[in-house]
């Protein structure tokens, strides 16, 4: 009986050392996050997969295992994190604006207060392909052909409208409208079986290497009247995609004129603010490796990483950003 009384005494006092025992002496619990990016020809999906990876590598000081699922771009990425579906995602800048105002895709469901800005990335632009055989040569060719302006959730498809609008041409009726995932467009242009698509991205690209690599010709066609675009939202500016990033484009000139955005990192007021640092300190103090990751981000600074942001900074990002003096 005595001996039995020892034990149990024994049982109870070292379940009672465990319970106050220090953080370190028993397993870390670990959060689990989940990065929303894009279709994976895009620079979406590399980029989710470099941060996740930082993050992973620190996995037993932060305590966080970050994975990557390839979406349907910004307008998912931004209600999947609204949802709690998604703690993180990569999203357009505009999309972005258009969330926290409660406009375009988010005129129903109003502003979302709980979107929180932690940095931008790589600038992108608003491209036109189309295959030599359609004949097509400026968007005005586009009547009557079969164009991809991008599946509903991307944040390209909205670019690829204002861009027809403002050439005075409606997706709706003045041609073949397709609602294709961005993945689909280079193999079914090099098929025969669409004309034309658009596409927004950071260059050099996949999507565009595979669309001018095959043996159906295909030249990027320069959207006029970015000026216009340019006035109207605060979020769009003037640009230039470089030929010389596609030997196989049909293009003689070496720029084709259009217009762009910014890609930009977003998540939830509702995500914890040491998460959010942890993330934004693997970033910042690794931005050599990263800038190196992927030929978009050439010429990226620390400062263009805090630009292009239209949503509150998640305060675990803005800790990380006075630490450093960039704010």
């Amino acid at each position: 009986m005595k001996k039995l009384l020892m034990l149990t005494v024994a049982v109870l006092f070292g379940f009672t050392l465990m319970l106050g025992a220090a953080p370190g002496d028993v397993q870390a619990k670990t959060t689990f996050v989940t990065i929303g990016t894009g279709g994976i020809t895009g620079v979406y999906y590399p980029t989710g997969g470099a941060i996740a990876k930082m993050v992973n590598a620190k996995r037993k000081e932060y305590g966080i295992r970050a994975t990557v699922e390839s979406t349907g771009g910004s307008v998912f990425n931004i209600n999947a994190i609204m949802s709690g579906d998604l703690e993180f995602g990569v999203a357009q800048s505009d999309r972005q604006y258009q969330a926290v105002e409660g406009i375009a895709d988010w005129k129903d469901k109003g502003p979302q207060k709980d979107l929180r800005a932690v940095f931008s990335i790589h600038a992108e632009t608003v491209d036109l392909i189309a295959s030599v055989d359609s004949g097509i040569k400026s968007i005005q060719d586009l009547k009557g052909k079969r164009v991809n302006v991008g599946n509903v959730g991307s944040g390209y498809r909205q670019n690829a409208i204002d861009a027809l609008e403002a050439n005075g041409l409606n997706f709706e009726s003045d041609f073949h409208a397709e609602s294709l995932k961005a993945a689909e467009a280079p193999g079914l242009i090099q098929d025969g079986r669409i004309d034309a698509a658009f596409y927004t991205v950071g260059h050099p690209s996949g999507y565009y290497k595979e669309a001018t690599a095959g043996k159906t010709k295909v030249r990027f066609i320069s959207i006029p009247n970015a000026d216009k675009l340019v006035a109207k939202f605060p979020y769009y500016a003037s640009a230039k995609t470089l030929m010389s990033n596609y030997p196989g484009a049909a293009n003689e000139e070496e720029a084709v004129e259009t217009f762009g955005v910014k890609a930009t990192f977003v998540t939830s007021a509702k995500v914890p603010d040491d998460v959010v640092y942890a993330i934004v300190k693997e970033v910042f103090e690794n931005f050599d490796k990263f800038v190196k990751l992927h030929p978009a981000y050439k010429g990226l600074t620390k400062e263009d990483m805090l630009k292009g942001l239209s949503a509150p900074i998640h305060p675990g990002a803005m800790k990380y950003y006075k630490e450093v003096g960039l704010k």
